[in-house]
């Protein structure tokens, strides 16, 4: 039987290791979501206590299961066009205003998670293709998260129904799903060609994937210190050609962390556009 429980100075320790590792500030009072995210790998490792598993991570001593650790801690369940807001500006202001450019145009979903983020992007530009032919030229979405194991699901486009009841309406299901078995659906193909998915951590340099019109990072700054969302924030800055957009989560704010966006209420919602 194995046994899930460590100290606490096991659970500071790990906290720091994660934050090192993907910026992700847990705090002092989540031992539980530790244990839930973490004792599935016991059974996969075969160990028997969460204490020797998180001593061989903080110690490095077995890089598969460290990198499988953070795998578990960062994985996040979400849903399909969440806060609606956010694609209805996409749809209604812009994609309109930069596809007026008549060049390519780049979306980089940030910390897309199981993939509802990009998908839901993709459906929402197909939207507009169809209602306006001709007005948006080529475009490209890019879609990043460190877990490896996250961008595999994202890229198989198989979801079961607990997820597609999550924010999709019962006619984009039709228009953009076909039957995967199983009670589970598939992402059409016309759909997955649109979406790039990439490993990313966002602590590092985003150089090498280029430069992007509207950035979508939705839901990741309030699991970062301050420092860790100013310099997320200033990347991705210097990632937006001029007149760039970003769109952050409901309840986050760029307050205090950058002054390279001016804030635009759109009612509902705010964005933010590079100054």
């Amino acid at each position: 039987m194995t046994n899930i429980a460590f100290t606490e100075q096991e659970y500071r320790d790990f906290c720091k290791y994660l934050e090192s590792k993907c910026g992700i500030v847990l705090g002092d009072s989540k031992q539980y979501l530790v244990r839930s995210r973490l004792s599935p790998l016991l059974t996969r490792h075969k160990l028997a206590s969460m204490s020797e598993l998180l001593q061989l991570v903080l110690t490095n001593r077995n890089r598969d299961l460290a990198v499988s650790a953070v795998d578990a801690m960062t994985t996040n369940e979400t849903l399909w066009f969440r806060d609606t807001y956010p694609f209805e500006v996409l749809a209604n202001r812009l994609l309109p205003e930069v596809g007026e450019s008549k060049r390519p145009i780049k979306i980089w979903s940030a910390a897309s998670s199981s993939g509802q983020e990009p998908y839901s992007i993709a459906m929402t530009v197909q939207e507009v293709q169809q209602r306006k032919p001709g007005m948006l030229g080529n475009l490209a979405i890019t879609a990043t998260d460190i877990s490896s194991t996250m961008l595999e699901n994202c890229r198989t486009g198989v979801y079961d129904n607990l997820a597609l009841s999550r924010g999709l309406s019962p006619e984009r299901k039709r228009q953009f799903f076909e039957d995967a078995g199983d009670g589970r659906m598939k992402v059409k193909d016309t759909l997955k060609r649109m979406v790039t998915f990439k490993p990313q951590n966002l602590m590092e340099s985003y150089g090498m994937l280029g430069k992007f019109d509207i950035i979508f990072c939705r839901n990741v700054l309030i699991y970062f210190s301050p420092d860790m969302k100013s310099k997320v924030l200033n990347q991705m800055a210097g990632s937006l050609n001029p007149g760039g957009y970003l769109l952050l989560g409901a309840s986050e704010s760029l307050t205090g962390l950058t002054d390279r966006f001016e804030m635009i209420r759109c009612n509902p919602g705010i964005i933010y556009k590079l100054k």
